[in-house]
């Protein structure tokens, strides 16, 4: 089974590219992402990284966790699963 970490605090120059070139040193990356704002387009400063073996990905966790990265200590940390948002945010809907 895969391990999904979240990864924060991330320069807003990196891509999905450089994040699994990062990662890809400690394993094989099944896929990095790099979320980013729907109507500007502009990162957001955080990303995801799927790798299958979890052994090698919590060896990417410790290894990275508070690593510096053009400036910015970068966060690294098992992905937890995320909360239905429409509960969040109270009924503030748009229609």
């Amino acid at each position: 089974m895969s391990k999904k970490l979240f990864v924060g605090s991330l320069p807003y120059s990196v891509n999905g590219n450089e994040l699994e070139d990062l990662f890809a040193q400690y394993g094989k990356v099944d896929s990095a992402i790099v979320i980013s704002d729907r109507v500007t387009g502009r990162s957001k400063g955080f990303g995801f990284v799927e790798m299958s073996d979890n052994n090698e990905a919590n060896a990417a966790m410790q290894a990275l966790n508070g690593r510096d990265m053009n400036g910015r200590q970068i966060v690294v940390s098992e992905a937890k699963e995320r909360s239905d948002r429409g509960e969040d945010r109270g009924d503030r809907r748009r229609w």
